[in-house]
């Protein structure tokens, strides 16, 4: 099942009426039905922040762009914490010493050259280390 018919399985579950847009409280039933809290006021709120067309609900492009946001927004958090992870020094770039040192931490041994040569493949600006940026462009 690819990523839009598994969102739109999940899109029909919350549309409790079937209209084909999403209410408050459909919205806090289903946000009920997985485990979590979340008020009538919280869920208008939600509602409101997701409705572009101002017609109070949440339509089929709308739950979309707000799930497909959301993915990008863990990845990049997700990134972050790894990136954070591989620049141990707190300096805010990968050093040939820090990609070495958590190479080793995940047990793959590799020299200074070697990781002289992998930060060159993604070393945009040429300055010898991996900002953040670059990190994300060699992840992705």
């Amino acid at each position: 099942m690819d990523k839009i018919a598994l969102y739109e399985k999940v899109f029909k579950q919350v549309d409790g009426d079937g209209d084909g847009k999403l209410s408050p409280p459909e919205l806090q039933r289903c946000i009920l039905g997985v485990g979590g809290s979340l008020t009538i006021e919280e869920a208008e709120t939600v509602v409101e922040k997701l409705d572009s067309d101002g017609d109070g609900l949440v339509g089929w492009d709308e739950f979309v762009e707000f799930v497909e946001g959301v993915g990008e927004e863990e990845k990049v958090n997700d990134l972050k914490e790894a990136f954070r992870m591989y620049e141990m020094d707190g300096c805010g770039f990968i050093t040939t010493k820090s990609l070495k040192r958590m190479l080793s931490k995940l047990g793959e041994s590799r020299s200074i050259d070697d990781c002289k040569k992998m930060i060159a493949k993604f070393d945009l600006d040429s300055d010898g280390v991996l900002n953040f940026d670059e990190f994300k462009f060699m992840m992705s």
